[in-house]
């Protein structure tokens, strides 16, 4: 059994393995030593902070076999995007171009680069070790911050997106990257990619094209990229939509990957779980597999466990399992059904 539960400084070493085995573009992962000590010391006092409204909060979890301490994937949550640093997306707008004399009527697809994301909470940082990538153990690193914020509304934002990555081959090219960003920076997809890792997006987006982009201009690869998902990137698309993300209206300024958008109320793991109270002893021998998470904050855990549970009854947990949530006789968990 393999539980989540928040980042901590001793972790740095396993952190920085799962970095460097994350693809090129998942920015808010770099493999640096420095940035991501930085990340897990930003996590551990956003955790132990008392907050009643959400602001500069970075929320970090890993998902860990407790017998070895091997870290197997990790994922995040900014409390608000673009609370130091603009949050820049892509806009898809309908441009209308008529001529009355002639009779001519066309409805053109631009990108507007925009701030409307801004002040939304973020899920970021999501990673999985191959292994696990078509495991129900995705889906706690990925939904268990879901419960998470289910639990402590106050440091969350109304809406919520999560930025998809877009595609790009094994070389680190990006056909969206090359057909727009390439030409205000004189660098790779890759190497931009890494630069932002390390210092910050802003800088780079800020000398992105202010002005509206006609996508019937760009190559025919940079239209179809846009909107699409880097094979390593669909499992977190398919998570999120199966949330009820909409997918539709925005896309990331570099790679042309999708982003992401929901009320925070009507995500499916936050609208459908339910709080039951823990009664300890012999756990369930059969049943439907459950997301659990324990409320808390920096003793926060979540795991996926097999329960036979009616609405309105206490949750019967082994001792075992009431051990690796860190709960005891009545307390209270959240549950959504996998």
């Amino acid at each position: 059994m393999l539980v989540m539960r928040p980042a901590q400084m001793a972790d740095l070493a396993e952190v920085q393995r799962l970095a460097a085995d994350s693809p090129i573009g998942v920015t808010s992962l770099p493999d640096d030593r420095e940035r991501l000590a930085e990340k897990i010391a930003v996590s551990e006092s956003s955790f132990a902070a008392e907050v009643s409204f959400n602001g500069e909060e970075r929320y970090f979890f890993v998902l860990e076999e407790p017998g070895s301490g091997r870290l197997l994937g990790c994922s995040g949550i900014v409390a608000s995007a673009g609370y130091s640093e603009a949050f820049y997306s892509f806009r898809n707008e309908t441009f209308v171009h008529a001529s009355r004399e002639l009779k001519i009527h066309n409805k053109i697809h631009v990108l507007s680069i925009c701030h409307d994301l801004t002040g939304n909470s973020l899920l970021s940082s999501f990673h999985v070790e191959p292994a696990l990538v078509h495991t129900p153990w995705a889906e706690l690193i990925s939904r268990g911050r879901l419960l998470f914020m289910a639990s402590h509304p106050e440091r969350f934002a109304d809406a919520v997106v999560v930025e998809i990555l877009g595609p790009s081959d094994e070389q680190g090219d990006s056909p969206f990257w090359d057909a727009v960003g390439r030409h205000f920076f004189d660098m790779r997809y890759a190497a931009a990619e890494r630069l932002s890792s390390l210092r910050s997006r802003t800088f780079l987006a800020e000398l992105m094209p202010h002005y509206p982009i006609y996508v019937p201009l760009l190559p025919d690869a940079a239209q179809e990229a846009m909107g699409q998902v880097h094979p390593r990137a669909q499992i977190s698309f398919d998570i999120m939509t199966r949330e009820g993300f909409e997918t539709e209206h925005y896309i990331d300024i570099f790679d042309g990957g999708p982003i992401l958008h929901a009320r925070t109320s009507g995500v499916c793991s936050i609208a459908r779980s339910a709080v039951a109270p823990a009664t300890i002893g012999a756990g369930s021998r059969s049943g439907r597999l459950y997301l659990l998470g324990n409320g808390g904050l920096q003793d926060f855990r979540a795991s996926l466990v097999e329960l036979d549970w009616t609405p309105g009854q206490p949750l019967r947990l082994s001792a075992e399992t009431a051990a690796l949530l860190g709960v005891g006789e009545g307390d209270s968990l959240r549950l959504v059904a996998l």
